[in-house]
């Protein structure tokens, strides 16, 4: 498709907005968001994502303040459950990466959950709305992230799966988590802080009205549903959602801010590099978003 081109006042940058292909995503060029962003910017960037659900803002150079005030324009940056190696709870702006103490690249990360798929803070009573990366550092090659679009995964299962999951909810669980990636067990003070909480299987989006799957690794089971059959439709139903068809891989260039709609988008990490040689390093923050319904 064709780019875009968006007028704006003259005093504005200009952008251009090119959809990416397969069906969801967009890339945008022509905005520098250091300093504030101007209305007409804020309603053009709001616009879009509403439109594409995943936005990736190119060639931009932004400390973590400058980062927080640009994701104020979707609401409030939240603050973490996550504990740091040295036991600090992570700051609403932080780095994830690759590296170790000592700031070396290092084959086993302290966190390995984010290579299976997920939506962000679904083991909370209120979702994230949107995460926000922003490429600081990027190996030579590989370091993808991936993102699955669950709104038509959602429409294109069979009307018996469709009638069958329509009142379910689904455990969500970040000692669930913990365990069935093998990752770090959670702290007391994980658990404390985030409680399985149950989310509707098929969520309504919040502005668009379109029902997605609302799944992915904190799924622990199906509320009222006997163990081994809560299993499988997870597992079934996160195979449906991920196949190829739905599926978007993002190959990062240093400078992208990328930000995506944790409602109606499942995404994970790809450890396709030399973890042990190469660096990667992602400033990282959350959107506070509303109840799942």
């Amino acid at each position: 498709m064709e780019a875009t081109r968006h007028p704006s006042p003259a005093h504005d940058f200009v952008p251009e907005l090119q959809p990416i292909s397969g069906g969801f995503g967009a890339i945008i060029t022509g905005i520098d968001l250091r300093g504030s962003a101007s209305p007409a910017q804020a309603k053009f960037i709001r616009g879009a994502f509403l439109d594409y659900h995943l936005l990736v803002i190119r060639d931009q150079q932004l400390t973590k303040p400058q980062m927080a005030e640009f994701a104020a324009l979707f609401g409030e940056v939240e603050g973490n459950v996550f504990r740091k190696p040295d036991g600090s709870t992570m700051e609403p702006v932080h780095d994830i990466s690759n590296l170790d103490a000592a700031g070396r690249p290092a084959e086993n990360p302290f966190l390995k959950s984010n290579y299976y798929w997920h939506t962000d803070k679904a083991y909370l009573p209120i979702p994230a709305l949107l995460t926000m990366l922003h490429a600081l550092e990027l190996p030579k090659t590989g370091g993808d992230t991936q993102f699955a679009d669950m709104t038509r995964a959602y429409a294109q299962l069979p009307s018996v799966t469709k009638e069958r999951i329509a009142e379910l909810l689904a455990m969500h669980s970040l000692e669930y988590m913990r365990v069935s990636t093998d990752d770090r067990p959670a702290t007391e003070d994980e658990k404390r802080a985030a409680p399985p909480v149950a989310h509707p299987l098929v969520r309504i989006h919040p502005e668009t009205s379109k029902p997605s799957l609302f799944l992915g690794m904190y799924c622990s089971h199906i509320v009222g549903m006997e163990a081994t059959d809560s299993r499988t439709l997870l597992d079934d139903l996160l195979a449906h959602a991920t196949q190829p068809r739905f599926v978007y891989t993002h190959r990062w260039v240093l400078g992208d801010l990328m930000f995506w709609d944790n409602r109606c988008l499942l995404h994970r990490a790809v450890a396709n590099y030399e973890m042990g040689k190469s660096r990667r390093v992602l400033q990282r923050l959350v959107v506070k978003g509303t109840v799942a319904a």
